[in-house]
Formats: C-alpha cells, sequence, structure tokens
C-alpha cells in the first residue's frame, strides 16, 4: 500500500565545493606565511636587544670619553647671538587692607555665582566659608 503521508526532508551535510576549498587553502596559506614572518621579525629583533645589551659597557665608556672630547673642542660661535632670558620682577607685597579687599571681592563675586548641580554648590560654600575665615582674622596669611 503506498502511503499518503510524504516522508520527512533530512537535511544534508555540508559539502564544500571545490572553489570553496581552494578559496581556504590560499587563505589558510597566507595566514600562515604572514604568522611565519612575524615571528621571524620578533625573533630577529629580540636577539639584536640581547647583543645590544652585551655592548651597552662598552659603548657607555666610549660615549662618555667623546662627550669630553665634544666639551673641550666646541667653543660658542660668535655669529648666533646668544639670548639672555630677561630678569624676574620682584612685586612688592601686597597689604594687608589690600588682601582683605581682595578677600571680599572673591566673597561677593562667589555669592553672585550659580551653581549647576549639589557637587558644585558644596564646592561654592566651601570656598566662601574660608573666605569668611580669612576675612574675620585679624592676620591675613601671605599670598
Amino acid at each position: 500500500m503506498e502511503s499518503s503521508t510524504p516522508e520527512p526532508q533530512v537535511p544534508r551535510p555540508y559539502s564544500p565545493t571545490p572553489e570553496g576549498i581552494r578559496a581556504y587553502k590560499i587563505f589558510w596559506r597566507v595566514l600562515l606565511v604572514s604568522n611565519l614572518a612575524i615571528g621571524a621579525y620578533m625573533f630577529a629583533s629580540a636577539s639584536k636587544k640581547e647583543k645590544s645589551g652585551t655592548d651597552r659597557k662598552k659603548a657607555s665608556k666610549n660615549s662618555s670619553s667623546k662627550l669630553e672630547r665634544r666639551r673641550t673642542v666646541s667653543t660658542p660661535d660668535p655669529l648666533i647671538p646668544t639670548v639672555n632670558p630677561p630678569p624676574e620682577k620682584v612685586q612688592q607685597p601686597i597689604s594687608e587692607d589690600q588682601q582683605q579687599n581682595l578677600f571680599k571681592w572673591i566673597l561677593e563675586e562667589k555669592r553672585k555665582v550659580k551653581p549647576v548641580d549639589r557637587e558644585a554648590k558644596k564646592k561654592i560654600d566651601e570656598d566662601k566659608a574660608v573666605l569668611k575665615q580669612f576675612i574675620s582674622t585679624n592676620s591675613v596669611p601671605k599670598l
């Protein structure tokens, strides 16, 4: 007897085409060759570092003697002008009255500032408290 129900379709396992296999072979070969080249480069650079580490003592002795020779031989060129920095200006200290006025002005400016968030308000309040302490004390710290 013939059955009227169709048989379920069984999915076939994936089998790559020959063109796909060749493409993967090329990919794996390129990957392998590039990894080998990077490894050879890293190995060569590591061996150069080891060689330079053993020769450092010899090089440091030679370079220090060369530097000493350069220092003794080099003379300033008269054609190149030397630039001397201007002397630093020594300012007179601010009097206590001026400092008090300055602190009062800063306090007024801090009162005008509108904080954006709670942290900013907290920071401004701390600054105002410090300024109030400076204003209320008889002696003013030197700026």
